[in-house]
């Protein structure tokens, strides 16, 4: 079953590809990703099958491993709209959404402090 892991990192270069490195060396493929960065640190989701496994291999890389939440997983249409069709419909049941993002299948969406170089990277 697929379940969100909140993981708490350092707000700076690399934070982040520790914690994917980590699930890649252990074989666990990260099927959707949401970090948000502050002064004080950085949060990040990652959509993962197993979540021992990845709980075990991102403490065993030293990062701090907080919530894992089940989470339901839909396909809708890439198309304007369909993003507050679906929300709609959780609201008219009088759900509150509590968590939403992106997962693979689409597309990677990628925000720095620095996008020049971002982009550079992405380039090379």
């Amino acid at each position: 079953m697929a379940t969100d892991l909140t993981i708490h990192i350092k707000n700076e270069p690399g934070s982040l590809a520790a914690a994917g490195e980590a699930l890649g060396n252990a074989g666990i493929n990260i099927e959707g990703v949401f970090a948000h960065s502050s002064p004080d640190g950085a949060v990040a989701h990652l959509l993962v099958e197993d979540e021992a496994a990845a709980r075990n291999a991102l403490q065993a890389a030293g990062i701090s491993v907080g919530a894992a939440q089940p989470v339901l997983i839909v396909a809708p249409d890439d198309q304007p709209g369909v993003l507050g069709a679906l929300c709609r419909q959780a609201a008219d049941a009088g759900v509150n959404l509590t968590l939403t993002y992106l997962a693979t299948d689409t597309r990677l969406v990628l925000a720095a402090d620095d996008m020049a170089a971002l982009r550079a990277a992405m380039a090379a």
